[in-house]
């Protein structure tokens, strides 16, 4: 990072913000590059670059130009910014719409455009309009993260350049290269979908994320115009569901609880026409399906204990997936090797232009909020004290072209606590990007769903209230359209929020397909939060002695027990919440992850990382229990595989090759 260019444009910035009538191209050379020894074509191209640098944080440098009055007297050209030129509107909030509005940013927390959020919270909180808000008791709502490809796609899709990948169809099977221009991304039927314009079919078509075989490739050569008014909400809510079926499968006798309480009674028997009955040990249920690829990818986890008799299609999915995973589990092994450093960061480098937007939202900051300590003021930018202190530095050697000391911006943080007295006309932060925009409009759409927020007008009115501070910005959040986040089981979410407001115990009776048991517990219920609309609840539960989190869907029964909760814990500080608590008993299992797989290091907190050739990874991940592991493989067909411990890593291979076994007369296809 270069301290030297970020002074500079900050300079730049503040002299033709502070200029009614303009500054030649000479006087800024002299007073604000303090540039004597560059040509004027070097200088011309140095000017030319910042000009767009300033230009692309919204600043629109005006050029004035002089008319001479003869031959003597030759035209002059002057540069300024005006005073208003992209500063963000005067934004006031109520306490409601503070609360709400937080809630929206902080769904992407863990996801993509977490970061845009956080700093568009950070604008507002810079411009004195956010205040401190009571966030409801026990519910903070979360979007799934969607992987790079849907980092990518938002990158190209505000950028209006087209795209390319490797795509698997759903109607023929095959894989194939795809050139699509990205209109939106949006979630439906609990799918990421990107619709768009295929260059190759010359029309509108909509692929599922999941079904993507490759990254993405962002053509920035290129560039294209979406259709006017697009709302992907609007496209992807005209897709239709896909119809029921009936899927008819064998179940080891006396297992798999969770599949066998979702049966249900097939029109006309289970005994298919051309098929044997059930082996024995076996029992033969119905289940109803829409989506084989989904259904398919529970039934692989299931390994050796089910077996697809019908339809075709289904049993073609699941074998897929066991191909797929036999596949990459007898692929040769890689060196199994970690950097030192352990698990390394994924943020890109900082550059001069970051430094400089993070200090166009420190000065207003500063502003609105004097005297904090400076170790506060660091945390709210998530950077360290150091970084802090190097911008602070920067910024008190900024300031107009004749460098007096009224011209400079003047901070002081002698004590620790900070103080601005000298903002030279930067107390507004700037206006909202689109990538900010897209996540605080996206964020509230998406809270919509919850009943106890759309109710009291507060949603209403603070999407209007942005809406109008972000302009051009705010239309094209239209683009981009949140999952449902409302919990399909409304009444055990009130009952567990009740409980925690209140400070009750729960009993509560709960299955889980690891176990593939029912137990019954007795927690302290301390917060509810969802990925998705899959609602979790965090409690101290008191038969294992620790924090667990329980998913809302799979709880059977849900009442306070008459005794208050002992209060001997304490939910998690931060978001991402973590569905998997770290014990020093753990096991340490080294998997590795295909190129398409590697978002599973963030999904199960990998401790160490190592990137491979081709794009995969390599992962070192605690599991308190490892019985579940050859599930977790087949059902990821043929992204992930186990390399340590060996007894794990064969338990695996056996695992997938039964599996297959009760599939070698069923063709089979791609994996998706």
């Amino acid at each position: 990072m270069s301290a030297s260019r970020t002074e500079r444009l900050l300079n730049l910035l503040i002299a033709l913000l502070n200029t009614k009538y303009g500054l030649r191209r000479s006087e800024l050379r002299e007073k604000v590059y303090h540039d004597t020894t560059s040509s004027d074509v070097a200088f011309g191209r140095m000017f030319e670059r910042d000009k767009g640098e300033l230009r692309q944080f919204g600043f629109d440098v005006e050029t004035v130009t002089d008319k001479g009055w003869g031959s003597d007297d030759p035209a002059t050209t002057r540069y300024r910014i005006g005073k208003e030129s992209n500063r963000l509107p005067d934004v006031s909030l109520t306490p409601e719409e503070c609360t709400v509005l937080i809630l929206a940013a902080q769904l992407w927390e863990h996801a993509a455009l977490g970061s845009a959020a956080a700093e568009a919270v950070r604008k507002l909180q810079a411009a004195g309009g956010l205040a401190d808000a009571e966030l409801p008791t026990g519910v903070q709502p979360r979007i799934r993260p969607a992987g790079q490809a849907f980092e990518d796609l938002v990158a190209a899709m505000h950028a209006q350049h087209p795209v390319s990948f490797r795509y698997l169809a759903g109607s023929t099977g095959k894989e194939e290269e795809r050139l699509v221009e990205p209109w939106g991304l949006g979630s439906r039927f609990g799918q990421w979908y990107l619709v768009g314009h295929d260059r190759a079919r010359g029309d509108k078509r909509f692929f599922r994320l999941t079904r993507l075989t490759s990254a993405v490739t962002v053509l920035d050569k290129e560039s294209f115009t979406p259709p006017a008014g697009f709302n992907v909400r609007a496209e992807l809510a005209a897709l239709p569901e896909l119809p029921l079926q009936t899927a008819v499968i064998d179940v080891d006798r006396g297992r798999l609880l969770g599949l066998r309480k979702r049966a249900v009674p097939a029109a006309d028997g289970t005994q298919q026409p051309g098929t044997q009955g059930p082996a024995a040990g076996r029992d033969r249920i119905a289940v109803s399906f829409r989506d084989a690829e989904t259904l398919g990818e529970e039934l692989a986890s299931y390994g050796p204990r089910v077996a697809v008799v019908s339809p075709p299609e289904l049993a073609s999915v699941v074998r897929r997936r066991l191909t797929a995973a036999a596949a990459f589990a007898a692929a040769p092994v890689p060196a199994v090797a970690f950097p030192a450093a352990g698990r390394p960061g994924r943020t890109r480098k900082g550059t001069s232009e970051d430094q400089l937007k993070r200090m166009l939202q420190l000065v207003p900051f500063l502003v609105h909020n004097q005297g904090l300590h400076i170790s506060e003021v660091a945390a709210r930018f998530g950077i360290t004290r150091k970084a802090l202190e190097d911008d602070l530095r920067i910024l008190i050697c900024s300031g107009l072209p004749e460098g007096y000391p009224d011209d400079l911006l003047d901070i002081q943080w002698d004590d620790d606590h900070v103080f601005i007295t000298q903002a030279l006309d930067l107390t507004r932060p700037v206006r909202f990007t689109v990538d900010e925009a897209c996540a605080l409009l996206t964020g509230l759409e998406t809270l919509n769903g919850l009943p106890e927020l759309a109710e009291g007008g507060a949603l209403e009115s603070v999407t209007l209230k942005l809406m109008a501070a972000a302009g051009e910005a705010g239309l094209k959040a239209a683009a981009l359209s949140g999952p449902e986040v409302a919990p399909g089981n409304a009444a055990t979410l009130e009952t567990a929020r009740a409980a925690i407001r209140s400070g009750a115990q729960l009993r509560l009776v709960y299955f889980s397909p690891q176990r593939d048991a029912v137990s019954e517990r007795d927690v302290d219920p301390l917060r509810l939060y969802s990925l998705d609309n899959t609602w979790y609840l965090e409690a101290y539960c008191h038969s294992a002695v620790g924090l667990r989190n329980f998913r809302l869907d799979r709880i059977e029964a849900l009442a306070p027990n008459g005794r208050p909760s002992a209060r001997t814990a304490k939910p998690a500080d931060s978001f991402p919440v973590k569905l998997f608590t770290p014990n020093d008993d753990d096991t340490l299992v080294v998997v590795e992850l295909a190129p398409r797989g590697t978002g599973l290091a963030d999904d199960y907190y990998a401790e160490r990382t190592a990137p491979l050739p081709g794009g995969g990874m390599l992962a070192e991940i605690r599991f308190g229990s490892t019985d579940w592991l050859p599930m977790f493989v087949a059902q990821h067909g043929g992204m992930v595989r186990i390399l340590e411990p060996d007894s794990l890593a064969d338990a695996s291979r056996a695992w997938i090759a039964a599996a297959l076994a009760q599939y070698k007369d069923s063709p089979a296809g791609p994996i998706d």
